[in-house]
């Protein structure tokens, strides 16, 4: 991904800055998660950005419409200034980027957990306090996601630590043990 970083690096480090001397950094940061979240769940949206068909004028049109209530002037002129230099396919990467770099700013770790079903408020408040004990640190993110074919438990990533206590791991695990008695 080094290519890639070249590309978002650039433009999350100077929103950042703009964000950051506007005093808006941390509803910039909201806004950024709600964005990426469209852009995920929404993929008509996604390849019209993407698309070298559409024009720059409609694209930033598009934009303005669609995000001039939802969003702060500059994050506004960031979505205008990659569409005009073509590079709005990579909105995605360089909001992504500029969540790392905040993230490495403040010292606040992520941790992904993939359940096999939504956790409750409880589950998640007591998941949460046994990942800031992995994590070793109180200052986390949690990024929550759901994946069926997990079959029950759930999986946490937080930076290089991997924590599996899904079904699916466990039956995976039983089978390599399985493999190496025969």
């Amino acid at each position: 991904m080094p290519l890639l970083n070249t590309i978002t690096t650039p433009y999350a480090e100077a929103f950042l800055q703009v964000a950051s001397s506007r005093k808006e950094i941390d509803q910039v940061v909201d806004q950024a998660k709600d964005v990426l979240n469209l852009w995920r769940d929404c993929p008509e949206f996604r390849d019209a950005m993407a698309s070298p068909v559409l024009e720059v004028d409609s694209k930033k049109a598009a934009l303005e419409k669609l995000f001039t209530k939802k969003v702060t002037p500059s994050f506004l002129n960031l979505l205008k200034l990659l569409a005009d230099r073509k590079r709005i396919g990579f909105l995605d990467s360089v909001l992504e980027r500029m969540l790392e770099l905040y993230r490495e700013q403040r010292n606040i770790a992520l941790a992904t957990v993939t359940s096999a079903a939504p956790l409750s408020e409880a589950q998640q408040s007591e998941l949460l306090s046994k990942i800031q004990k992995v994590a070793g640190t109180n200052n986390l993110e949690i990024d929550l996601k759901v994946d069926p074919d997990l079959i029950g438990g759930f999986v946490v990533n937080v930076g290089s630590k991997v924590i599996d206590a899904s079904l699916s791991g466990q039956v995976r695990r039983l089978g390599l043990a399985l493999a190496k008695v025969s």
